[in-house]
């Protein structure tokens, strides 16, 4: 009788998860479909950094993305001031399955420098982002568990495939009732102790169909420092294609 008791037992824990699992998944893969058709835009912004001691510095940069089905976006971002970040340009290709490739110019020596995997957890340019953040949310780079549903905002937990991550996990809040955008990420180190915080606001929508943040902020826990990109602008008209997103494409910035 006990063995039968414990099995139920089981079998209902073993349902209960997967259950957790499949509305994880489904929730990330409406809010990716939610955002499908955009092909291509720009955008320039402005990223301020701010340290433990409250000191502020600001830099202007500016954003291009190339939308992908079979596989992730391409990005890249080239800074325009101040003058000693000015001209260094990043460029991502993100990928469904594997590790992403990224390459970073340095106008100083004019040399493009390859991103290694273990170095993705680094922080970009500076700032509170990392490398591996630059990437797009694709559906397939993690595992995924249903956490809880407050009204219209549905908690899940994201777990990254690729081991050389430097997350152990994510806590992502979708809106349900904005086309699953994404409201806030919470991001936990690899000693699974929460690292960093990323808050998205003042969102605005284009052509009908798109929402982006005008405004988000990293907070690192940690640190105690922060880094805001404040979007200026979003042009969905600027046609552009993977010719815009080579290695030659990064050094003219």
């Amino acid at each position: 009788m006990k063995n039968v008791l414990l099995t139920m037992v089981l079998l209902c824990v073993f349902l209960t998860v997967s259950q957790a699992q499949d509305k994880g998944l489904e929730i990330a893969k409406a809010a990716e479909k939610a955002d499908l058709g955009f092909k291509s835009s720009t955008s320039n912004l402005k990223m301020t950094l701010k340290n433990k001691d409250g000191q502020v510095s600001e830099r202007a940069l500016e954003v291009r993305t190339l939308e992908l089905i079979k596989d992730g976006d391409k990005s890249l971002i080239v800074f325009s001031s101040p003058k000693d970040v000015k001209g260094t340009s990043t460029l991502t290709y993100t990928h469904k399955l594997g590790a992403d490739d990224q390459w970073l110019y340095l106008p100083s020596i004019k040399r493009v420098k390859r991103i290694s995997s273990t170095n993705k957890s680094g922080p970009f340019v500076g700032s509170e982002f990392a490398y591996e953040d630059l990437s797009s949310q694709e559906v397939e780079k993690y595992t995924y568990k249903f956490l809880k549903a407050d009204n219209n905002l549905l908690k899940v937990e994201q777990y990254p495939v690729d081991p050389k991550s430097g997350y152990t996990r994510r806590v992502v809040t979708y809106n349900k009732s904005a086309s699953y955008r994404i409201e806030k990420i919470e991001f936990y180190d690899r000693k699974n102790a929460l690292l960093k915080t990323l808050t998205y606001s003042d969102y605005r929508f284009y052509k009908d169909k798109f929402w982006r943040a005008s405004s988000l902020k990293m907070v690192n826990h940690q640190s105690k420092k922060e880094t805001l990109l404040e979007f200026l602008n979003y042009d969905f008209d600027a046609n552009l294609t993977e010719d815009d997103f080579t290695q030659n494409a990064l050094k003219r910035g």
